[in-house]
């Protein structure tokens, strides 16, 4: 997940133990070193608990590729990768435009995947906090692009509806180092909820296209 580079980069930094302030650039970097460093801290310090086990500690090949290279790893690297998350996917066979009332709920929630949590029940992906989705909703991040519009301008053609839905599963498939969680990948959201997030971008009567 995308949160264990927010994470993880912070310490390596300090484990470096640089006699100097290193620069803003400097700290979005890390060496293997470091990242060995700070997951063997954190398998020392860290708990499993309840659904939150062990393994959200470690970091996939594609995670540790975007750490050693600060997000911009060369495109030679970065595509075979790429390419092996995409077809990892399980794309559903036919219509992948689900229920748009229940997809602007579960992109309003954030419930689900704390240690607390009943595993395998997720309300939420969160995606207000990164984008602006329906235009009626005045409270949104910005750390995503808006997708106020986003059927009305690219339409919902079968391969528009696969693109949509690979995204939402796994945004690595197409930029190794999207800042975006990859919620099918992780089972954040199962593929109903998926296809329900895809009716909100893409159905004509979903708010986001009015």
């Amino acid at each position: 997940m995308t949160m264990r580079r927010f994470l993880l980069l912070p310490v390596a930094v300090t484990l470096a133990a640089c006699t100097t302030a290193p620069s803003i650039g400097e700290r979005a970097k890390a060496t293997p070193s470091d990242l060995e460093a700070v997951t063997a801290v954190l398998k020392r310090d860290f708990r499993a608990r309840g659904q939150a086990t062990m393994d959200r500690v470690e970091l996939d090949p594609v995670q540790r590729l975007c750490n050693l290279h600060a997000d911009n790893p060369p495109a030679d690297v970065a595509r075979p990768l790429e390419e092996a998350q995409l077809k990892a996917i399980p794309f559903p066979t036919g219509g992948l435009i689900g229920d748009w009332k229940n997809g602007e709920k579960i992109a309003q929630s954030g419930r689900g995947a704390m240690w607390s949590d009943k595993p395998g029940v997720q309300q939420g992906g969160s995606c207000y906090n990164c984008h602006q989705i329906s235009p009626k909703e005045t409270a949104f991040g910005t750390i995503g692009p808006s997708l106020a519009g986003y059927g009305k301008t690219r339409g919902n053609r079968p391969e528009i509806q696969r693109y949509v839905y690979g995204k939402i599963y796994n945004s690595k498939a197409y930029n190794a180092c999207s800042q975006m969680p990859r919620l099918g990948h992780s089972k954040t959201l199962n593929e109903q909820q998926i296809k329900d997030l895809v009716g909100l971008l893409l159905d004509p009567a979903s708010p986001v296209n009015q």
